[in-house]
């Protein structure tokens, strides 16, 4: 027999009402105050009528980053299906993701389903792409900078923190020393395809790499030493009450890479890292921004057949900004 789990959620809207929990989940859930630091809300305009059947409420809240503020609510105590029932009721405004309360407990809660557009503080760490190799005004994550501070320049903030030639277990041990500082409230982490290469030492190590982007082909084989760098730097969000996002890997150019700095960069392991981390984040409600398709089969938009353009930094800012914000 198959004993349901008890979830922890926090609530700071209509999921606290008894008559919307009896409607939901047959009953009224056993529920405990709790709050939320570094939050405020702003409200949203619901459309789907169940939603609003439900609640009698066509406007709702949802949360946004706030340095110093704080949302009052309660921790409600769901079954797996129950869980199941609140994700089905909550419109594709909303994300279930994790957050720490002001108790420290971690819970579950509804989050903005652009991961972007609720952040104040945003530090970004990854490779030179991220870094803004080849663009002088700083990549796409300069042009993020810019778009995001101007919504508000006396509270916003953006710290690109990447390092030329970083690979996820890189980032992973330098992160949790750069955040205390900076007090992020997301976590930006920019997956590129370092962690595809393979090192180059004459044809021996070719067909190494042959065998490599078969191995990956299926998506799954040969990322496993990945999985412990990306469950790090979740437990490093977390820590900080950081939403963690994770974006890349871009399109590239495999006939010009095939010997970059000591290293072959091919499609099909590209792809491979791609399809690994969209599973990773699927399974433990990460935010993942596929940024393939700006540059796909656009290899004028790439100086090396890997790093871009300022013309392809811009695409590739332009897609994020759609996707995340």
């Amino acid at each position: 027999m198959t004993t349901s789990r008890t979830h922890t959620l926090f609530s700071f809207g209509t999921l606290m009402d008894e008559r919307v929990q009896t409607a939901l989940f047959g009953r009224a859930v056993p529920t405990s105050p709790a709050a939320l630091a570094g939050y405020t809300t702003r409200p949203l305009k619901i459309t789907d009528p169940a939603v609003i059947a439900a609640s009698g409420l066509d406007v709702h809240l949802i949360l946004e980053r706030r340095l110093g503020a704080s949302v009052d609510g309660a921790v409600l105590h769901l079954t797996d299906q129950e869980l199941a029932a609140a994700d089905a009721y909550e419109v594709d405004d909303y994300t279930r993701r994790r957050v720490v309360l002001s108790s420290g407990e971690s819970a579950w809660a509804y989050l903005d389903a652009k991961p972007l557009r609720p952040a104040e503080r945003i530090v970004i760490v990854g490779d030179s792409i991220a870094y803004g190799r080849c663009d002088p005004r700083g990549g796409w994550a300069g042009h993020l900078a810019a778009a995001h501070i101007a919504g508000n320049e006396a509270e916003r903030r953006l710290f690109n923190l990447a390092v030329p030639g970083s690979t996820l277990a890189d980032v992973s041990e330098q992160t949790p020393a750069l955040l205390a500082a900076r007090r992020p409230d997301t976590l930006l982490v920019a997956a590129g395809i370092n962690d595809s290469a393979v090192p180059l030492a004459g044809a021996e190590a070719v067909a190494d790499c042959d065998a490599h982007a078969h191995a990956h082909a299926d998506g799954t084989a040969g990322f496993a030493q990945l999985t412990g760098s990306l469950d790090a730097l979740a437990a490093t969000a977390l820590d900080h009450n950081a939403r963690l996002v994770v974006a890349g890997p871009a399109w590239l150019d495999e006939d010009r890479t095939r010997d970059y700095e000591g290293l072959r960069f091919t499609r099909a392991g590209a792809l491979a890292l791609r399809t690994f981390l969209r599973a990773w984040c699927g399974a433990n409600h990460i935010d993942h921004l596929d940024l393939w398709e700006p540059l796909r089969e656009r290899s004028d938009l790439l100086v090396d057949g890997l790093h871009p353009t300022a013309e392809g930094h811009r695409a590739l800012y332009e897609h994020l900004d759609a996707l995340g914000r």
